[in-house]
This record gives C-alpha cells, sequence and structure tokens, in this order.
C-alpha cells in the first residue's frame, strides 16, 4: 500500500489519473466548506517539506517503473500542494526519468502571489485553480481563506501566472447554491475570468460529501445557464464526465486501493468500482469485510451511500 499515491483514479477532468499527495491531510491555506477531504487542520502559507522528498520519490519511481502509464500525474491530495517547498524539484524528477507522462497541478491558486510558487509551476504541462469567489465576503463565506489573503490578492495572482505560463491553465469554478450563485456573483465572476483568461473554464459542483452536512449540489440545468450566461470561448461542465471510465486493478490489490482511496476522500459504491474496474458484487464483498472489522463505515447523502474510514 503506498503511502504518498493513490489511484490510479478515473478523475472528471484528468482521465485516468495518478494522484501525489504532497502534504499530509489536511495542510492548507484555505478552509473550503465543500472539501471532500475535511476540515483544514492545518490552516497555514507557510511552505515546507511536508512529505519526505526521497522517501516519496521512490514509490513514485517505483511505481512507474512497474505499472501502466496514467494519463496525467496529478500533483494534489489531501491538502494545497503548492505549500510543499519540494514541488519543483518534484517536477523535475517527473520531466527529467518520465518525460511522457504529462504532470498536472490542481491549486486553490492562493500561493500564486509568490514567484517561487509561480517559477516551479511552471514546469508543469497543465495547472488547474481555483476561483469560486468574486467578493470579499463570499470568499470567506465559502473558501475560508487566512485573515491576509482577500480576492484581489487570488486575482492579480492568478492574472500574473496566466502571463507567464506557457502549459495549459484549466480555471475551475465551483458552483455552491446558497453560496455564490447569485447573479450580482456571477456577473463579477464573468469579469475576473474574462481579465485572467484561461484555457479554459471549468464548471464544477458538490460529487462528495463536504464539510458541512447541509450543502447541496448544484443541478445541472443551473450548471449550463451559468454556462451559458458566462459565454466564453472554452468552457464545459465537468459534472459526471467519467461515467465510461474505468481502470483495471487486480483483485489481489483491491483492498490497499480501497482503503488508500478511502483515506482521501469519501466514495460511493459506483465511485469504487469505476476506480477498480470491477463487479458490483466484488467490491460489496471487500466492503463488507472491512466494515466488519471496524475499518470503514457507510453514512447516507443525496448522492447514494457513501463509505469513508472510520
Amino acid at each position: 500500500m503506498y503511502k504518498y499515491l493513490f489511484g490510479p483514479v478515473p478523475s472528471r477532468r484528468l482521465g485516468i489519473s495518478l494522484g501525489v499527495d504532497l502534504v499530509p491531510k489536511k495542510v492548507c491555506s484555505l478552509d473550503c466548506v465543500y472539501c471532500e477531504v475535511g476540515k483544514t487542520t492545518l490552516h497555514t502559507s507557510d511552505r515546507k517539506e511536508y512529505i519526505p522528498f526521497e522517501k516519496l520519490i521512490k514509490e513514485l519511481k517505483y511505481y512507474l517503473e512497474n505499472n501502466t502509464m496514467p494519463d496525467f500525474l496529478t500533483l494534489t491530495g489531501s491538502g494545497e500542494p503548492t505549500l510543499n517547498s519540494r514541488l519543483g524539484d518534484i517536477i523535475d524528477f517527473i520531466k527529467q526519468n518520465f518525460p511522457k507522462v504529462p504532470v498536472a497541478v490542481i491549486t486553490n491558486g492562493t500561493l500564486l502571489t509568490n514567484p517561487e510558487v509561480i517559477n516551479e509551476l511552471k514546469k508543469a504541462d497543465v495547472v488547474l485553480p481555483s476561483l469560486d469567489a468574486a467578493t470579499d465576503n463570499t470568499f470567506k463565506k465559502i473558501n475560508g481563506p487566512l485573515p491576509d489573503h482577500s480576492v484581489k490578492d487570488h486575482v492579480e495572482g492568478l492574472i500574473k501566472f496566466r502571463e507567464c505560463f506557457k502549459g495549459q491553465m484549466w480555471l475551475e469554478v465551483f458552483v455552491l447554491p446558497g453560496y455564490n450563485n447569485k447573479p450580482e456573483e456571477i456577473n463579477e465572476l464573468k469579469s475576473i475570468i474574462e481579465k485572467i483568461a484561461p484555457d479554459a473554464v471549468q464548471l464544477n459542483t458538490l460529487d462528495r460529501p463536504g464539510v458541512l452536512k447541509d450543502l447541496q449540489p448544484a443541478m445541472s440545468e443551473e450548471l449550463e445557464e451559468i454556462a451559458d450566461f458566462l459565454s466564453l470561448p472554452s468552457i464545459e461542465l465537468i459534472v459526471n464526465k467519467t461515467k465510461q471510465q474505468n481502470t483495471v486493478i487486480e483483485k489481489k490489490d483491491i483492498t490497499p486501493v480501497i482503503l488508500n482511496t478511502l483515506i482521501r476522500r469519501p466514495c460511493t459504491l459506483d465511485d469504487l468500482i469505476k476506480i477498480t474496474g470491477q463487479s458490483e458484487d466484488t467490491i460489496n464483498k471487500h466492503l463488507t469485510v472491512l466494515q466488519k472489522k471496524g475499518v470503514i463505515e457507510s453514512f447516507q447523502q443525496k448522492r447514494g451511500i457513501f463509505f469513508r474510514i472510520k
């Protein structure tokens, strides 16, 4: 069982993606109400070598030398990856040793005001930052930033990065009813996005349980209306994009994959079927054993029954 890698998983944005954790759960510069990983436990903008570089590289090297190459190596995971001070060294290692595998970084974008972070991220193939709010009030309500980080800072960082980045920048906007879906907020977001000029805008919404229990996902009709209103050259809805994408994992490896996935985020039975490529009966048998041992537990949400580490 890998400690710093998870998957490969069918990502709604990146195809078959091998996730790479660069910080422990949950070290982050934001405390978003919708985060599927959970509430932030270390709220910080301090960069450190949170994950031992040599140990992470050893795992990564072993995996890539002994398995089918994924569509993307995705630096993300249990917190904000740009907080890892060895981010640039990790990307360099991948590029030097496995140049055919594209590198994606999923980031909340808060550290893009830091020139050092910008220089490190410039080495990636795809960077996926987020922008969920156009006003400070909404930013605080939905994203829980540090006191010294404003929407203005956030937007300036995104603009600055876009100006110097040669790769693909896909901007995620997470639509959360009751928080950022009012017409005036969407109108302001449109103006800001036009200034940033990303290669693509991806509208997302709640797919797994967030930090707060009463959160609801935006309906597809609402996302389509917002997409029409934004009227941008490249905009897409990423919800349920991977329904037909499956990985195939050997049966003997299923339990470690299930645990490795649930450590990071809750999943439904259907999620785990897509991740492993195994049948419903096979996954149910493994889940039943893990529940009887008291390792995992289940709970009901709108999208169905989710499983998580107990």
